[in-house]
């Protein structure tokens, strides 16, 4: 005797039909690009009679929602990455537009000291141009005693071929201007002398000195101190005799009271 399923009645699908079902539509998704073994380990927890009917549909909604949290993680990362990127990259710009003005402050603050020190030197080599083109008295604080030209039977030629100043012996005697020692040593009836060669080619006489301080071939600058006053060769008391001359030989002399003036000096 066989027996017919009543019409209209059926039966629950079997665990194992529903479990493929489901398994086929996470495979699906799957495919679709979606991993499904995040939720895989639901399927398998609870029993049929204690848990409502699973479908496909309910897991892909699952599913899409770990992916979706796991995308938006992924993406705020990546956003983090990236304004980290920016940051160290906005960091470094700042970092060489600094170091690049602090470069630019450093060279002009080196260009101005080089123009300053530049200035100084130029200020120095002028002053000291001017100080060797400047022309002095051969004593500080003197006078003339006796005129250029004076006559009297105590030279040779029969009047003064300098001028005297006024000076006790030991008296520092100075170089006129800047010129080379062409004579120092003893000269006859000028006692102990000095012949300088001016650097404008003119030549300048200091005698009757106690002491010579240059020496041949030397070079000499205004002021510089030549010897000292005395009263050595044919005088009859301590003095300087100063001559201005066109050779260094006697007998060119010039008047030295004119000389000194030319060059700035009022004796």
């Amino acid at each position: 005797m066989s027996f017919t399923r009543p019409t209209g009645k059926h039966r629950r699908p079997s665990r194992a039909v529903r479990v493929g079902a489901n398994v086929a539509g996470i495979a699906t998704l799957t495919a679709a690009g979606v991993v499904a073994g995040v939720a895989a380990p639901a399927f398998a927890a609870s029993d049929d009679s204690q848990r409502p009917e699973d479908t496909g549909l309910s897991q892909a909604v699952v599913i899409g929602d770990v992916m979706a949290g796991n995308v938006d993680a992924q993406a705020e990362t990546q956003r983090g990455i990236a304004d980290e990127a920016n940051a160290r990259q906005q960091a470094e710009t700042n970092a060489k537009r600094l170091a690049a003005e602090a470069k630019q402050r450093a060279e002009e603050a080196q260009r101005k000291l080089d123009e300053e020190r530049a200035a100084k030197e130029r200020a120095a080599r002028d002053a000291e141009r001017k100080r060797l083109g400047t022309f002095v008295s051969p004593l500080d604080s003197s006078y003339v005693s006796t005129s250029y030209k004076a006559s009297s039977g105590l030279w040779s030629s029969g009047s003064h071929t300098g001028i005297d100043f006024h000076a006790e012996t030991g008296t520092s005697v100075h170089a006129v201007g800047m010129g080379t020692i062409v004579e120092a040593g003893w000269g006859g009836a000028y006692g102990n002398n000095v012949v300088i060669q001016m650097a404008d080619g003119t030549y300048t006489q200091y005698a009757h000195l106690s002491s010579i301080d240059v020496s041949v071939g030397q070079s000499v600058t205004p002021g510089q101190q030549i010897g000292l006053s005395g009263a050595t060769g044919n005088v009859t008391g301590p003095h300087l005799h100063f001559e201005a001359r066109t050779a260094p030989t006697y007998g060119s002399d010039i008047d030295p009271i004119a000389y000194l003036a030319s060059h700035g000096v009022n004796v």
